[in-house]
């Protein structure tokens, strides 16, 4: 069965010798990734921001620009600070190179002549590191674009389904569950206080008890009660402009008084008139109310 290289994990290897490149080709050449050489520093430095690489393999003892000022190189700079270094040197060193490693920010420090096998492993953990953050990067990707397609000009989302049942709701009944009730609509003619008792100037027109004003009684259930199909008559509703009527005509009889008292030459024509116009108000007062 052929293996298919990863091409999008490569692997940076940087020496000046061309020794230890082969070898370090042969000991990653099972990972299946491609893998770069750099002969400097600087020529790593270059490849670096030509390309993205999973890990960087760096040789401390090179001519020139050496592994350690490399490493702080590619850490100071933001498109490779976070490019994970292995640094790899010879077994007759400083003892304090491995702290020099750290300090500069590289992850690994290996000695040579080191175990192939230990190589590969840890070179293997970064790259599966470097495949798992890409995969986590393309899904935040997708997730962004997702939401930003599901969001309405103007930054407003889709209605929820909660708010979608609280409107239908709100149509169908005229409650609205998650806002205070509106206030009652008051009439013009209705009492000012619901306590306050409500004056019916026809006995008529009041309403029966237990029962409330404007509203027909229950039609009583039994052999004699009328056929449901047949309307009950309505009793007629209280006249609601008597109380202004009433005032227009305490109005007039007072002027009818006062006339009646300085009535002088062509003042009785005029208190004449006013008389009749008096009648002609309680006339029509008389017929609304059914006398």
């Amino acid at each position: 069965m052929t293996t298919t290289p990863d091409t999008s994990s490569s692997i940076l290897i940087v020496d000046d010798m061309e020794e230890n490149l082969v070898a370090l080709e042969a000991v990653l050449g099972s990972l299946t990734q491609k893998v770069v050489r750099a002969r400097s520093g600087e020529e790593a430095l270059k490849a670096m921001l030509r390309e993205e690489f999973a890990v960087v393999l760096i040789d401390v003892l090179m001519p020139g620009m050496n592994g350690f000022e490399t490493a702080a190189n590619i850490k100071g700079l933001d498109q490779t600070k976070d490019v994970p270094i292995i640094l790899l040197t010879g077994a007759s060193v400083d003892p304090n190179y491995a702290y020099r490693g750290y300090t500069v920010g590289a992850a690994d420090f290996l000695i040579k002549p080191f175990d192939p096998w230990l190589l590969r492993t840890k070179v293997n953990v970064f790259l599966d590191l470097h495949r798992k953050n890409r995969q986590l990067a393309a899904q935040a990707e997708q997730l962004k674009r997702l939401l930003t397609s599901d969001e309405r000009p103007g930054g407003e989302g889709p209605p929820s389904a909660a708010t979608t049942a609280a409107a239908t709701a709100t149509a169908t009944t005229g409650t609205d569950t998650g806002a205070p009730p509106a206030p009652p609509v008051v009439s013009a003619s209705a009492p000012a206080s619901p306590t306050a008792p409500q004056e019916y100037p026809d006995p008529q027109h009041r309403p029966e008890p237990g029962g409330q004003a404007g509203h027909p009684p229950i039609p009583p259930e039994g052999p004699g009660a009328p056929a449901p199909s047949e309307p009950l008559p309505q009793p007629a509703p209280p006249a609601a402009g008597d109380a202004s009527r009433l005032a227009e005509i305490a109005g007039q009889l007072a002027e009818v008084e006062l006339l009646l008292r300085d009535a002088k030459g062509s003042d009785k024509e005029r208190l004449a008139d006013r008389i009749a116009e008096l009648e002609a108000s309680v006339g029509r007062l008389m017929v609304s109310r059914g006398t």
